[in-house]
């Protein structure tokens, strides 16, 4: 295996923030480059009185793009110890596919991410991004759990 483009993703939580040394240190070993991903998720509504209209974007997920992009440059900034760092926010309307979607197009050859410890029955109803990645990802994913 041949890691040249190492995929890491984050929410923009702290949580996501503990991949950050692993990705690091894949890179670092493998001389690979870094993108930083985070995906908004696309949200389809319906114009207001309008019900056979065709779905526009929720305005206010085309509104996080902006700040989303400043924290991703914020993150690049920690990360690019050495290593060549690039950031990426795209919108979808679903955040796991986004991810394989994009890992898949832009060639990487392993995909970063942290697990979230969510468990039990609110798991079972909500799913985990994590888990839908490890399903439809054609490319490793290296998931960095939660220390207890």
């Amino acid at each position: 295996m041949d890691i040249r483009h190492v995929l890491l993703t984050t929410d923009l939580s702290e949580e996501s923030e503990r991949s950050f040394d692993a990705a690091l240190s894949v890179a670092k070993k493998w001389g690979a480059r870094i993108t930083l991903l985070h995906v908004v998720l696309e949200l389809q509504v319906t114009p207001h009185g309008a019900p056979f209209a065709p779905p526009i974007t929720d305005p206010e997920a085309e509104a996080a793009l902006g700040p989303a992009r400043e924290k991703l440059e914020e993150y690049r900034t920690r990360l690019t110890d050495g290593v060549e760092v690039a950031t990426e926010v795209v919108m979808a309307p679903d955040v796991a596919k986004g991810i394989c979607g994009w890992a898949e197009h832009h060639d990487a050859d392993v995909i970063v991410m942290s697990t979230h410890g969510l468990s039990g029955f609110r798991r079972l109803i909500l799913g985990s991004v994590t888990e839908e990645v490890l399903r439809c990802s054609d490319v490793p994913v290296l998931c960095v759990p939660r220390k207890e």
